[in-house]
């Protein structure tokens, strides 16, 4: 029962990994009071671009970057349509979502089938790694466990700690004072969004050259449905989005893990999504939203008077 627990533990890590960077760049982007439904648009861009890049190129690194890039890219133009343009958020975010499942779909034909040979190597951290029991369970992971480990305090300390993180909380929650004090709006909107589909690119590379180095049309699955639902399970907070996508990570493996006891196939690959439901139906009613921490300007497009 313990070995069954700790490798549990262990897998739950990785899966949630890709999860974990959707939801910090969405943490982001919502703090500045954008909703971009298009997460799952921009993660399978970056999924379909690393592998393509790593098939390619060999560059595992070179892969993650461009991905980063490709979901930057198309984060943008969710920012032109809804910042510049002021169109309907949810409608931009869903029509995004439609463009990168599309898009990956034609790029990633000519992958389908093909093995990545070039790969993360774990990195194994001197001493600890060598622990009994924590030493595999949290110091033998690829490099992109531990970043995205260390960028949720660092986004953190950003949002609470720092000047630029107070203004893009005003620009959330109340645009027209953060105007009136010298804070450019779209600037910051341009920029929260932006960063937010470059995390979001890193997860969906995560998902196709680490955790499952493939690629299978709309392979992200999901995910980045998962991630908006995340982003109000951490109510909007970089160090609660740790905790939350290692949780959801966890759900997710379990399908895999209880398999074996019998249990139906289908309805252990419904739990991932069952859980996301309860979180947003939770989170759906404007009293509930403003007590767990919502921008208040969310999906509010701003104008100068």
């Amino acid at each position: 029962m313990l070995q069954f627990i700790l490798s549990a533990l262990r897998a739950a890590i990785p899966a949630g990994t890709p999860l974990l960077f959707g939801t910090l760049g969405e943490v982001y982007t919502e703090r500045s009071g954008v909703l971009n439904l298009g997460v799952e648009g921009l993660m399978i861009m970056g999924s379909v671009t690393a592998f393509g890049v790593a098939f390619t190129t060999g560059n595992v690194w070179l892969a993650v970057a461009l991905a980063a890039l490709a979901g930057g890219l198309l984060a943008l133009v969710h920012a032109f349509v809804t910042i510049t343009l002021k169109v309907n958020q949810v409608v931009s975010g869903l029509a995004i979502t439609m463009i990168g499942l599309g898009v990956s779909g034609i790029m990633g034909k000519q992958y389908i089938g093909q093995p990545l040979g070039v790969r993360f190597a774990p990195l194994e951290i001197p001493v600890l790694s060598d622990l009994p029991i924590l030493g595999p369970l949290l110091f033998q992971f690829d490099p992109l466990v531990y970043i995205s480990i260390l960028l949720a305090p660092a986004l953190w300390f950003v949002l609470y700690r720092t000047r630029w993180g107070l203004s893009l909380r005003s620009v959330g929650e109340n645009p027209a004072t953060a105007d009136t004090l010298g804070v450019n709006i779209v600037v910051v909107r341009y920029l929260a969004v932006f960063f937010g589909g470059l995390l979001a690119g890193v997860g969906g590379a995560y998902l196709s050259v680490v955790y499952a180095p493939s690629w299978i049309e709309g392979m992200t699955a999901g995910a980045g449905w998962i991630v908006i639902a995340l982003t109000i399970f951490a109510m909007w907070d970089p160090l609660r989005a740790l905790l939350g996508a290692y949780l959801f990570g966890g759900v997710r493996v379990l399908q895999y893990r209880l398999q074996p006891l019998g249990i139906s196939p289908n309805l252990l690959a419904m739990l991932p999504f069952i859980f996301t439901i309860l979180v947003l139906m939770a989170s759906a009613g404007e009293a509930m939203r403003r007590r767990i921490g919502a921008p208040a300007a969310l999906m509010q497009p701003y104008s100068r008077e």
